[in-house]
Formats: C-alpha cells, sequence, structure tokens
C-alpha cells in the first residue's frame, strides 16, 4: 500500500501549503511513499520532503521585497529574462542564503516527481526531481510560468511551467500506484478559472502550436480537473486541503502580512486535519 501527497502550484500563494506541510512536520506525521507538485508547489515541496520546517515561509518574508528575487527588472534583463532573478532564487538562495538540505533531501526514501509541460507536444510530463542540482534546473522549469520566465531546456527538451497542462496532477499520482492521495490546493474550493484573452501567448509561441492548443484549453481543463477531484473526495479516495480564504494573495505577492497570514491559515489547517492525514494514510 502507497500513500501520496499532492501540491498544486501558484508561485508565492503557495506558502499556504508550505504551512500545511510545515504542521504535519511538527505533529510528526510521517512522509508520504511518493510526492509530486506543480511549480512552487514542488519548488516549496522539497523543503517538506528534507524536513526543513518553516524554510519557505522565512524565505519568502525575507525576499518577497528583494527586487533580487522578483520584479520588472529581472524581466528586462538579457541574461536573465524573467521576472524572478534565476540564478538568485534557484543558486544563490538554496546554496548560500536559506540552505538547503540536500543530505536530508537525499535521505528521503520515496519518489518525488515534478511536473512540466513539453512545447513541443503541450503534453504535461513527470520527471524525478533529482536529489543534487546546485542549479535546479528542472524546478525552474516546473515554475517557469509562460511569458514570465524564458523557455527552460532540461534534457533536450523545451519546457515551462507544468501547470499549463496538469495544474493538479492527483491522478498521476494514483497512476503511480497510490492508495490514499491528499492533495493540497491552493485556490478556494468555490474558485473557478475564467477564460483570459491569449493573444500575446499566441503570438509568442506561435512556433509551438500544440502547446498554443494547451493554453487555449487551460481553463476549461483546469475546472474540470478540480470537478473530478472534488467527485473522487466525496467517494473517499483521496483527502483534499484548501484555503478557506487566500486573503487576496497574488502570484508575485509582496505584502508581508498576507503571506504570513496564508501560511498561519495552511498551519492551523494542518494542525487541524493532522490526525485525519495520519489516519487516512494509516489505512493504506
Amino acid at each position: 500500500m502507497k500513500t501520496g501527497l499532492v501540491w498544486e502550484g501558484g508561485a508565492l500563494r503557495t506558502i499556504y501549503s508550505s504551512g500545511v506541510c510545515d504542521a504535519l512536520l511538527d505533529e510528526g506525521v510521517p512522509l508520504p511513499d511518493y510526492a509530486i507538485g506543480v511549480s512552487a508547489g514542488i519548488a516549496y515541496g522539497v523543503s517538506y520532503l528534507s524536513r526543513q520546517s518553516r524554510r519557505n515561509l522565512k524565505l519568502v518574508t525575507a525576499y518577497a521585497r528583494d527586487r533580487r528575487y522578483m520584479g520588472v527588472r529581472n524581466l528586462i534583463d538579457p541574461h536573465n529574462r524573467s521576472y524572478f532573478g534565476l540564478k538568485f532564487v534557484y543558486d544563490t538562495i538554496p546554496n548560500q542564503l536559506i540552505p538547503f538540505d540536500y543530505d536530508a533531501f537525499e535521505a528521503y526514501p520515496g519518489t518525488v516527481e515534478a511536473v512540466v509541460t513539453n512545447l513541443e507536444t503541450g503534453q504535461a510530463e513527470y520527471l524525478p526531481v533529482p536529489r543534487r542540482d546546485p542549479e535546479n534546473t528542472l524546478l525552474q522549469a516546473t515554475c517557469a510560468i509562460p511569458l514570465m520566465f524564458p523557455v527552460i531546456h532540461y534534457e533536450g527538451k523545451p519546457l515551462l511551467d507544468g501547470g499549463c497542462a496538469d495544474p493538479i496532477p492527483w491522478k498521476r499520482a494514483l497512476e503511480a500506484g497510490c492508495d490514499r492521495v491528499v492533495v493540497i490546493l491552493t485556490r478556494e474550493r468555490k474558485y473557478r478559472r475564467e477564460t483570459g484573452g491569449t493573444r500575446a501567448l499566441d503570438r509568442a509561441f506561435r512556433k509551438y502550436p500544440a502547446f498554443v492548443e494547451t493554453m487555449h484549453r487551460r481553463s476549461a481543463a483546469y475546472n474540470a480537473c478540480r470537478a473530478e477531484l472534488f467527485a473522487q473526495e466525496a467517494e473517499g479516495k483521496v483527502l483534499v486541503l484548501a484555503p478557506e480564504d487566500t486573503l487576496g494573495c497574488s502570484r508575485t505577492e509582496r505584502d508581508l502580512e498576507i503571506l504570513r497570514a496564508l501560511w498561519q491559515e495552511g498551519y492551523f489547517a494542518g494542525h487541524k486535519n493532522a490526525e485525519r492525514i495520519r489516519s487516512f494514510w494509516s489505512e493504506a
């Protein structure tokens, strides 16, 4: 029997998920056998798997207002071409400023996957997260929001944010053999994604028509994915945690009070549901 944990993305909004996971660590809930995440879901999630409680909270409160972390200057920098400072976020912080525990991550015995979207096929791919990669290239790829990041090449493939093709990879967890899956969302249960304009995407990615088509279907696919997930939850096959109120937190939130409050909401949810999750996973 196999337990699984799934993280939705959402850039800085994913601090909610970190709060949940920090509470699970504090409560001594065992780590799952399998973990998969999209974008910041897995980029933050690896700190949970390395048992570094509150590392993400420390990171965002220290650097969310730092222009080296995110800002338009990074986007127009020809050596960066991302709203986020790629070297600063994925190298300087984990390797110098707020060290990531690669040894602890390597010691985690389970399977860890990140979701990416292949531009050539428009399809999601599920790749094992390297236990030691000082440049965190795969994590860059899964976090690469279209138009806010350059295309990230990994293993010879052009990749962007996994949430484009599979925003909540709970089906992948079931396909991987998990019997009890916990899913942490970063949007309220009532949320529905509205269809937005794709003109800029159409122009920017015209050489990747399959990816453009995926983006045209993105809102409908996301809403359908959530509807199916909640149906599975009603049947007792998955356990879902979602914020009651994201407090208007954006993907590029700089308000530290909002970020701390959303982390705390997640922490309270994790504390409240710790025994429920422990029992759910122990049934696997």
